[in-house]
């Protein structure tokens, strides 16, 4: 079975959207919203998830993005969080269709090192994925708290979270696995340098997943903007979705390069 795309918006723009671990591209309704009559949108069911939840499909970056890029028209990606791997090995590998990137809470290596001492403890990510094995819904609802934390209306942010990441079914066990193994052993920090694209790495502020330190880091790296968002956390489309519009649309209509902004 192949990946669920859903196309959305009438605009002249083409954006392909990647969610993150757990999760689908559902998350992004409040978003898609705003943007739908400016942009056509490509929202993707990662594999075991939502509606791919049956896609045989690999869940491994390079894989996804030779999959998502087959199947959509030149245009800029957005990735969330894992989904920023992916976008990021699009751009890598299928310049050609990749107008420009953002990447939204993302960040090239997940977890920290002695060069990198802004990522997340490796044995964070270990006992989360031991836990995942006892207490599946537990272990998704603890990580959807860590999401909401810092956000300007954590508990709002939570209800929406918690109310949409099973709307479309629950996530393969396998598929949470493998997304925690890609995130706990992906390291595109060296290619940083070949990006060099229109977009921006977006961050929150308040993010307690994806430290701003690692986006600011990156971005300079690749020589492309940052824009980080005041009072945002992880999800910053659920509860800053204008600001979040807003700063799309500044580098969809004037896509200059290496700026840092703040909203």
């Amino acid at each position: 079975m192949k990946l669920a795309i859903e196309t959305r918006g009438r605009g002249p723009v083409a954006m392909v959207w990647i969610h993150g671990w757990a999760m689908h591209s559902g998350i992004f309704e409040p978003l898609v919203q705003l943007l739908e009559d400016q942009c056509t949108l490509y929202l993707v069911d990662l594999p075991g998830h939502g509606h791919s939840a049956d896609s045989d499909v690999p869940l491994g970056p390079a894989a996804c993005a030779d999959a998502i890029a087959r199947n959509v028209p030149p245009a800029w990606w957005l990735g969330w969080s894992l989904g920023g791997l992916i976008a990021m090995q699009a751009a890598l590998r299928h310049r050609e269709q990749v107008a420009g990137l953002f990447m939204l809470c993302a960040t090239p290596r997940f977890t920290r090192a002695d060069d990198w001492p802004h990522g997340s403890e490796l044995a964070q990510l270990q006992a989360l994925a031991q836990s995942l094995q006892h207490d599946y819904h537990g272990t998704i609802d603890r990580f959807l708290s860590l999401e909401a934390m810092g956000s300007a209306d954590p508990k709002s942010e939570l209800r929406t979270l918690r109310s949409e990441t099973f709307s479309r079914g629950e996530p393969r066990l396998d598929a949470l696995q493998q997304g925690l193994a890609i995130l706990e052993q992906t390291d595109l920090r060296s290619r940083l340098p070949e990006l060099r694209l229109p977009g921006a790495w977006i961050a929150g502020r308040r993010d307690r997943v994806v430290h701003p330190g690692q986006m600011r880091a990156a971005a300079a790296a690749a020589g492309m903007d940052y824009a980080e968002m005041d009072h945002a956390g992880h999800a910053p489309f659920i509860g800053h979705a204008p600001e979040l519009a807003q700063i799309l649309r500044q580098h969809l209509t004037s896509p200059a390069i290496g700026d840092t902004t703040h909203v």
